[in-house]
């Protein structure tokens, strides 16, 4: 039968190519050094697990709760950009809690969105970003991801040439999965420019407290005015370590709050409310737990950069997220992304994403995600080394496919 329509706009989804030859390996006893899905294993603070089982004995907290939010939760998120940001949020007009940031975007898309509506969209990127716009008939315009003075230039093109006028700007530093980080300067440039152009910017920000080198990530809500057309997202996922607690928050502009908001009170009854307490639990922490992840990660990526050096694979040091943007070394780059990163698995025991699922311009990159220990970082480097050394005598019957490219 013929797909669904919205169904047949989506792109391959080619995480499951490496994820249904991970699983086959498993079942065959190989023991996988999983790099690949950005899945903390960090375990919640224990405080916050002790906030749900406290209010979950009370009857009254499994009603259905507020889409939009509790009151305290929101109350909560806007005093964190206070402390974190100096930004002001009214709680109740520029504030909702949404089931993680990709639940967000992806509502947003549909609030806003017309068919055929443009989207400027960094490439590569976060999947969501254009497929939540797709599935909602938007039409994705592919931008530069670094955030220096080459952003600009294809923006500039994109106005003077897309019909429609773009509709909407996507940032997402720092970024998953090329690790970028963005400065107030640029913020305040692309604040400018979508002032300039009436264009709507939607700024994703779950990675701000996973950062390495003493120098907070800024919100593009800091920029004077950016309130004005700007909504961010941010996640307690990662920052928490709360990824199947579903938590995140959009902020920002009251008009395309409220847009969300509408939308998001058709679709579901928001989180369950002692999730929502024990998140607000957390946002009114000390912050001493989101140093501990911070430092975890730190660990474990000065060991992937040593180790993956001495095996022949250089990994740049990202300057945040839990995520590092490698390009695949130069003997295997003919075969592209996808191919390279099934050749780990099944030769290295060592599970990757490939770049090709974050964009076309992610295809000569792997993603490497810090979610195992020290020593399974330091046995992965071990087994790539034992690969790529070689790969020359086990390799001779592998063809590209992309080879014609």
């Amino acid at each position: 039968m013929e797909e669904f329509h919205k169904v047949r706009r989506l792109p391959p989804y080619v995480f499951e190519q490496v994820n249904r030859l991970k699983a086959s390996a498993r079942a065959g006893g190989a023991d996988i050094i999983d790099l690949g899905m950005g899945n903390p294993d960090l375990p919640t603070p224990q405080s916050i697990v002790d906030k749900l089982c406290e209010v979950v004995q009370d009857p009254r907290t499994h009603r259905y709760s507020s889409s939009k939010g509790i009151p305290g939760l929101r109350r909560a998120q806007a005093a964190y950009y206070a402390r974190r940001f100096g930004v002001k949020l009214n709680p109740d007009t520029q504030v909702v809690a949404t089931l993680g940031s990709k639940e967000g975007f992806a509502n947003m898309a549909q609030a806003i969105t017309a068919p055929g509506d443009v989207i400027l969209c960094p490439n590569p990127t976060y999947p969501i970003h254009a497929f939540g716009f797709l599935m909602a008939g938007g039409v994705i315009r592919s931008m530069s991801v670094e955030p220096d003075a080459s952003f600009f230039e294809p923006l500039e093109r994109a106005v003077r040439h897309s019909i429609p006028k773009p509709l909407a700007l996507i940032l997402n530093y720092p970024s998953n999965p090329t690790a970028f980080v963005a400065t107030l300067d640029f913020y305040k440039d692309v604040i400018a420019f979508a002032k300039k152009h009436d264009i709507i910017v939607l700024s994703d920000l779950a990675y701000s407290e996973i950062y390495f080198d003493g120098s907070p990530p800024p919100s593009v809500l800091e920029v004077p005015g950016a309130m004005d057309v700007t909504v961010e997202f941010t996640s307690m996922s990662k920052t928490f370590s709360m990824p199947g607690w579903r938590m995140g928050f959009a902020v920002g502009n009251e008009r395309l709050i409220a847009a969300l908001t509408r939308v998001k009170s058709y679709l579901d009854y928001g989180a369950f409310t002692p999730i929502q307490v024990a998140a607000t639990h957390a946002l009114n922490g000390d912050g001493s737990d989101i140093a501990e992840v911070r430092n975890v990660y730190k660990r474990r990526r000065d060991v992937m950069v040593e180790s993956f050096g001495k095996a022949g694979f250089d990994v740049p040091p990202p300057a945040a997220t839990m995520f590092a943007w490698a390009k695949i070394p130069e003997k295997f780059r003919h075969l592209g992304s996808l191919e390279f990163s099934k050749l780990l698995v099944e030769k290295a025991d060592v599970a990757v994403a490939p770049g090709i699922g974050f964009g076309e311009m992610g295809d000569d990159y792997v993603r490497l995600a810090l979610v195992e220990n020290e020593h399974r970082i330091r046995q992965a480097a071990r087994n790539i080394k034992k690969f790529m050394s070689t790969a020359d005598e086990t390799m001779h019957n592998v063809i590209s496919l992309n080879a014609h490219r």
